[in-house]
């Protein structure tokens, strides 16, 4: 079976993941297919927009594919590095497209889903969307360009998904900079048919936009923003512990589920993307923290744990916020190879 439907119908240019047993989680060969297309599709007349979206009923896509990263870096392998760089020239490639770029985020949409459609130029959401970057609770850090988007995403909000592995619905995901409009699923057919038939693409989907709802994350802003300027994680936990909200509660026990060393590199990596100039910036930042990532021991650990046996309870290593020095993430980022293919998105 092709693990990504390639075809051309009228004047779009469709790109439909299938991988629907797996939830449609990304790996090298998609990576690769996605990548071919979209440089054949550049320069071809006929195609006026792109539109991606995910076979089955269960949503876009759950992620990357980290049993391989993990099953990898434990062989001591290479290809997790090969995969991740060319992942990432994909997601700065689909920011920079010069065609539209539909992005049906329809069901579930994390991690590396967020970054093949979350960087489009048209994010279409739905009453059905489940949108997360969890990367924290399995001992990585938000990737595909996460630290960008979630680092510009309003106020401390950004923070808060990232370190709590919040699921976002449509309301939330528009209103964090994550998407833009929502239709209703069932009508996405017509959508897609309005674009076959050479329609603009965003005023097709204005078309069919349909009300949000309420955004809920907009009611705890004020706790948010408070609670996450503090300088670091345990500071955070502290804030929240001590914010007096049921949801600031939950939000510190989520945060506590989560690799100490990851939640704290992300903490790092998000307020650092803030101040870089561009997505390319940031993606050789997160190039550089999840191959160090996945070579640590908590990358496995999690994946153990929470995707494998499942038994929910991984030994971290450090196991508490307070036990992230700077000697141990001195040797987290050593993790970096020199052998490493280059990311490549910067002169020089």
């Amino acid at each position: 079976m092709n693990p990504v439907l390639v075809r051309r119908q009228g004047a779009l240019g469709r790109l439909t993941l299938n991988r629907p047993e797996a939830l449609n989680a990304l790996n090298l060969p998609m990576i690769r297919i996605l990548a071919a297309a979209l440089d054949a599709w550049e320069h071809d007349d006929a195609v006026s927009a792109v539109l991606l979206d995910g076979a089955g009923e269960r949503g876009l896509c759950a992620g990357g594919d980290v049993r391989f990263l993990a099953d990898d870096a434990a062989a001591g392998g290479d290809q997790a590095a090969v995969l991740l760089s060319q992942e990432y020239r994909l997601d700065a490639r689909i920011a920079r497209y010069p065609k539209p770029y539909v992005a049906l985020m329809d069901g579930v949409v994390m991690g590396g889903g967020v970054g093949v459609s979350a960087h489009g130029s048209l994010r279409v959401v739905t009453p059905r969307t489940v949108l997360a970057m969890p990367e924290v609770s399995i001992g990585y850090v938000p990737d595909v360009g996460g630290s960008w988007l979630l680092g510009h995403a309003p106020g401390e909000l950004g923070l808060h998904l990232a370190l709590s592995a919040t699921r976002l619905g449509a309301a939330d995901a528009i209103g964090c900079g994550l998407a833009d409009v929502a239709v209703a699923s069932e009508r996405l057919g017509e959508l897609v048919a309005a674009l076959v038939d050479g329609a603009e693409p965003a005023a097709a989907v204005a078309g069919l936009a349909v009300d949000p709802g309420v955004a809920s994350l907009a009611a705890h802003r004020e706790w948010i923003d408070r609670c996450y300027t503090a300088p670091g994680l345990p500071g955070i936990l502290d804030a929240l512990r001590d914010a007096g909200e049921p949801d600031a509660a939950q939000a510190a026990e989520a945060i506590g589920r989560a690799a100490p060393l990851a939640a704290t590199m992300a903490l790092r990596a998000l307020r650092a993307a803030r101040e870089l100039p561009s997505l390319e910036r940031a993606l050789e930042a997160e190039y550089g923290l999840t191959r160090c990532c996945v070579r640590w021991p908590d990358f496995a650990e999690g994946v153990r744990a929470l995707l494998v046996e499942r038994d929910g309870s991984p030994r971290w290593d450090p196991p508490c916020p307070e036990d992230v020095t700077d000697e141990v993430v001195a040797r987290f980022l050593r993790g970096v190879r020199p052998t490493d293919p280059p990311l490549g998105l910067l002169p020089g």
